[in-house]
């Protein structure tokens, strides 16, 4: 126990109390009543719109219940729904794939393309 608590630079007391407490139990994903039929509604416009994300699917949910009269529903909640469902898009992080150069400069024509490897020092 004591070269566990020195190699973690902790306490030999916090290690032995950390030991003896129970283990809290693992809560389940929080869901409330209506979660189903608000899934539903999410799911008819995923299925006619495959690309929007949550924001939008929100947007969307937002008007039409609306229309319907029916309170409208967070944008959390919507993607919380998305995400325990597996419709949520991959992210875009913005970032391009590195291109490498091979080394060889391909023209569609000859004459359209030139490089000059002069070097040039004025006096």
């Amino acid at each position: 126990m004591k070269a566990v608590a020195a190699t973690l630079g902790v306490a030999r007391s916090n290690l032995l109390e950390q030991l003896r407490r129970p283990k809290r139990p693992q809560r389940d994903p929080y869901r409330r009543a209506e979660d189903e039929a608000v899934l539903g509604e999410i799911r008819a416009i995923t299925d006619a719109r495959p690309t929007y994300c949550y924001r939008r699917v929100t947007a969307l949910l937002s008007r039409a219940r609306r229309n319907a009269g029916v309170p409208q529903i967070n944008h959390k909640r919507v993607f919380r729904l998305m995400r325990l469902s597996s419709m949520l898009l991959q992210p875009h992080t913005g970032r391009r794939p590195i291109r490498a150069h091979e080394g060889s400069v391909v023209a569609a024509a000859s004459n359209q393309r030139w490089a000059s490897d002069c070097l040039e020092i004025p006096c």
